[in-house]
């Protein structure tokens, strides 16, 4: 085998080790920061649902608070008719 033939072989496999460890790179950082986007996404999502189960929370109570609201003011228009008479 020629040298010429051996240093382009040489060459050609340095080229593929290269683009192989190269692939191998980026691939590894693009795992990373998906598992950071996840983390970052699952943490927004945990934070949401949080917020919308208090926002539920304070629905379920609002009908109620309206209803002693009617009650009292039902009271002061009796007091005031109480205290005119």
């Amino acid at each position: 085998m020629s040298p010429t033939v051996q240093a382009a072989l040489i060459a050609g496999a340095v080229s593929i080790i290269c683009a192989l460890l190269s692939a191998f790179i980026v691939s590894s950082r693009t795992v990373q920061e998906l598992k950071v986007s996840r983390a970052v996404t699952d943490t927004k999502i945990e934070d949401l649902t949080r917020e919308v189960r208090e926002h539920n929370n304070f629905a379920r109570r609002m009908p109620v608070v309206e209803e002693q609201i009617k009650v009292i003011n039902h009271r002061i228009e009796d007091l005031e008719h109480q205290k005119g008479a």
